[in-house]
């Protein structure tokens, strides 16, 4: 599990300084990464949450986590929702899809394509669910 820590924070600190985010926004972007993958593995691993679920949910909380240090730093949400969002990426999965349909086996490419794209929307769900509830909230309070 500490390993798991380490390299989702690494990664999506890393990911950040290809893209230019300011230096002291490096580590608060490994933080939102760190705090997604650590979710979706508990939730996926320990509570057998099926991956889609555990998806929706890791990225919904990467986005509030986002949301916080915009609002604290002063900084533009996407530095933090980008960077944190990598390790839930299916990007392994979607390469083995891609291999199996070079490999002319399409039953397994098209599950594993399947399955990449529902990740992939469930990631943008739980992204655009976090936003939604912040605007009520925002709303609500005016």
């Amino acid at each position: 599990m500490i390993a798991q820590l380490f390299t989702s924070f690494i990664a999506s600190a890393a990911f950040g300084a290809i893209f230019n985010v300011p230096k002291q926004a490096l580590i608060k972007c490994g933080f939102a990464g760190m705090v997604g993958w650590i979710i979706y593995i508990v939730l996926e691993r320990q509570y057998a949450f099926d991956t889609a679920l555990a998806t929706v949910i890791a990225a919904f909380f990467i986005a509030v986590v986002s949301q916080f240090f915009a609002k604290i730093y002063k900084t533009p949400i996407i530095v933090f929702n980008v960077s944190g969002i990598i390790p839930l990426v299916p990007g392994g999965l979607a390469y083995d899809a891609m291999r199996h349909f070079v490999e002319n086996d399409y039953n397994l490419a098209i599950q594993l394509a399947a399955k990449a794209f529902v990740i992939s929307g469930a990631i943008a769900i739980g992204l655009v669910f976090s936003e939604v509830i912040n605007q009520i909230i925002r709303r609500s309070k005016m």
